[in-house]
């Protein structure tokens, strides 16, 4: 941890503060436009997208790239909290808690997501 980042830690500690002006902001803007995040992972990196709330898995895979949204098949899905409890894709397989999802299931805050595609 570098010493700007320490000293910002203690600042925030001294006068109560739970979160930082920055994270504030962020979080109130997402509330505010009715967003979510969910998460695409693969090999080499982990991204965050945002998306309206209440948007379906198929507009969802648009948001990634269009071929996605245009050649949909199915969404395999598992929440950011059991992902956190398990730990691993396969533990999630494991532990029942990995699912299969279709065109119209509603995109969760915090869904992990692999989109499975054909175009």
């Amino acid at each position: 941890m570098n010493i700007c980042w320490r000293a910002c830690q203690e600042f925030m500690n001294q006068y109560g503060f739970a979160e930082s002006g920055r994270d504030r902001v962020i979080r109130t803007t997402f509330h505010l436009l009715d967003l979510i995040l969910f998460f695409t992972a693969g090999p080499e990196e982990v991204r965050s997208w945002p998306l309206l709330r209440g948007t379906n898995a198929q507009k969802a895979a648009g948001t990634v790239h269009s071929d996605m949204e245009r050649g949909f098949i199915r969404a395999e899905v598992v929440a950011y909290e059991d992902f956190l409890k398990v730990g691993s894709f396969a533990e999630a397989k494991k532990h029942g808690v990995f699912r299969l999802e279709g065109k119209e299931y509603i995109v969760q805050d915090g869904d992990i997501i692999t989109f499975r595609f054909n175009v």
